[in-house]
Formats: structure tokens, C-alpha cells, sequence
């Protein structure tokens, strides 16, 4: 058994679904332009995807006003620096300082237009392949 994805609900799935795209190195594996436009993202390895959508049937939650713990997308870079420089001018907001952890890993939140936060993870050694 493997992960293949995590859904979340959100009011912008196209205008989510795009920015992801443009910004993120994700590429729509699937979309529907009716109700609820679910949009499946996968990441530039091809091995996970998260599911966007905007279904009544669910809240549509206001990270913005919680911690970037409680909800994050994680993403592994090469240069985490350039890429929080490069994603601010995207459109995406800090949230928080860098942090270097004491094992070398660094670490940095920024939330998207959304307000869904971001994680930018560049790892001394990588956790997975």
C-alpha cells in the first residue's frame, strides 16, 4: 500500500490548481469544471498528489488564522533561500524566519495567495528518493 494522495477543501481550486502549477512544479493530473472542480496536482516526481476541491458538503478552513503546524504542504528544494525569494514574488507571503535545525536541515514557512501554508525543506540528507 502507498499514499497516493490528500484532499483538502478550498474555495479557489482553479486559481489554486494554477498558482501550484506556475509555482510548485506540480502538474495537473486530472481536473472537472463542474462542482466541486476537483483538481488532483501531482508533485515533479510523479509519486504523490493532493486533491483540491470546493465541496459544500465541507467547511472550507481558515488556516490563516492558525499556525503553520497545524496544516502545511512540505516541499523539497535544492536552494531553499532562492526559492522563498522566488515564491514571495509569486505572490506567496513569509511566515516565520529560516530555520536551521542543528542536524543541517533548513526549513521555511510561507502561506500562498490562499493563505495555505507551505513548507520549503531542504534536507542535509534526503529523507526519501
Amino acid at each position: 500500500m502507498r499514499l497516493e494522495h490528500i484532499a483538502f477543501n478550498v474555495s479557489d481550486p482553479a486559481g489554486l490548481a494554477a498558482w501550484y502549477v506556475a509555482n510548485l512544479d506540480m502538474r495537473i493530473v486530472r481536473a472537472f469544471d463542474e462542482p466541486p472542480h476537483i483538481h488532483f496536482l501531482a508533485d515533479s516526481a510523479g509519486k504523490s498528489m493532493i486533491e483540491i476541491y470546493s465541496n459544500p458538503l465541507g467547511a472550507i478552513i481558515d488556516y490563516t488564522g492558525h499556525h503553520a503546524v497545524v496544516f502545511h504542504l512540505a516541499f523539497a528544494v535544492d536552494d531553499l533561500e532562492a526559492e522563498r525569494q522566488r515564491l514571495v514574488a509569486a505572490g506567496a507571503a513569509l511566515d516565520g524566519e529560516i530555520d536551521h535545525r542543528a542536524n543541517g536541515d533548513t526549513l521555511a514557512f510561507l502561506r500562498d495567495p490562499w493563505g495555505y501554508t507551505i513548507q520549503l525543506v531542504q534536507r542535509q540528507q534526503p529523507m526519501l528518493d
